[in-house]
């Protein structure tokens, strides 16, 4: 049933798919729009989100009568208005709710951490890994995101402003080049 081998590669599959530690200026710049990231709903939203698509991804797209590439071009959308904030220096993602809570939701708990990579990875995994292989590998990378959303406020004093600025640049060149390798790989599908 366990295989800690599986439960490894799944694991750092996961990790490597989410980047949470590449997410880290998005989060600075969300929260300080936002006035606060609520991590642990940000956190326990992802799981679900992960959770439910392990068991039941598949048919909820086809319910809606989607595939993987339309749900994937999504992300990559939301993905690349993200970008574009964080390299320009400009708002485009804007929250009309109040009290701050729909950042935890959109864009950080769906697309960054949840996103379209993430749950078609999750797809991909079931047909090689066993299910509790998985779910362990999720509640790893959960309570690893869970920490990292916790030491944001750390992290952006260790940096100081001009290093977060450049961080947030540079990082949004690369979640840019994201969004257009997703967007490409499932818009000529």
């Amino acid at each position: 049933m366990f295989n800690f081998k599986d439960i490894f590669s799944v694991t750092l599959i996961l990790f490597s798919v989410i980047d949470i530690l590449g997410s880290i200026p998005i989060v600075i710049n969300l929260r300080k729009k936002e006035g606060d990231i609520h991590s642990g709903k940000a956190t326990l939203i992802s799981g679900i989100l992960m959770i439910a698509f392990l068991f039941l991804g598949q048919s909820i797209l086809k319910l809606f009568g989607l595939d993987v590439g339309s749900f994937a071009v999504a992300g990559a959308i939301i993905m690349f208005i993200l970008a574009m904030e964080m390299i320009l220096g400009i708002t485009l993602f804007r929250d009309d709710s109040e009290g701050g809570a729909a950042g935890s939701i959109v864009p950080l708990a769906f697309p960054l951490i949840a996103g379209a990579g993430t749950l078609t990875t999750i797809l991909s995994l079931r047909a090689v890994y066993e299910t509790p292989n998985i779910l362990t590998g999720i509640v790893f990378n959960l309570i690893f995101v869970y920490v990292v959303l916790k030491s944001t406020s750390w992290l952006e004093k260790k940096l100081g402003k001009s290093g977060f600025s450049i961080l947030r640049r540079v990082f949004g060149i690369i979640l840019l080049a994201i969004a257009v390798k997703i967007f490409k790989d499932h818009i000529l599908i």
